[in-house]
């Protein structure tokens, strides 16, 4: 089953790097959306600001979106910037696309919380990206995969971004 769901608010505060919940944090966690699709047609599942942000050219932004995805093994989830914003702000992914594997909803140490890192890289000067709390910034896009043959893998993954050390 392929579906999205909120972390935990403990979760959401590690990862703001919060020491204490706080009423507005709270808010903010309880308010997150989660990504759907915005028509019958579409591909992507729009990911929604949890706050307010701005870009101004050439700035960056880490965005703890507060949502993780279980995947059945065959599926990945490719996040890219919504089209319009790369459209007129040259939007992008730091990592140039999100892959998100199946087995990043259960194995581990950040309970699979999804974080997307944007750049505003306009070359028109003083061109600012202005998102508010709960517009799609980014989407999500579920697709089956297939291996080649060869050698099996067994190792299971024990942490976020990076941990497979590939």
């Amino acid at each position: 089953m392929n579906k999205f769901h909120k972390i935990s608010l403990e979760q959401y505060l590690k990862d703001k790097n919060c020491f204490g919940v706080t009423s507005e944090i709270e808010k903010e966690w309880e308010d997150i959306k989660i990504p759907c699709l915005a028509t019958k047609n579409s591909a992507g599942h729009d990911f929604y600001a949890p706050f307010d942000f701005e870009l101004l050219q050439n700035e960056t932004i880490k965005i703890p979106t507060g949502i993780k995805v279980e995947l059945d093994e065959d599926k990945v989830l490719l996040i890219a910037p919504r089209s319009s914003l790369g459209f007129k702000y040259r939007l992008q992914l730091d990592n140039t696309i999100g892959v998100i594997d199946s087995d990043y909803y259960n194995n581990n140490d950040n309970e699979g919380h999804i974080f997307i890192k944007i750049t505003n890289d306009t070359n028109i000067p003083h061109k600012t990206l202005t998102i508010k709390k709960g517009e799609a910034f980014a989407q999500g896009i579920i697709i089956k995969f297939y291996k080649a043959e060869g050698k099996e893998i067994n190792i299971t993954r024990t942490g976020g971004i990076g941990s497979t050390n590939e």
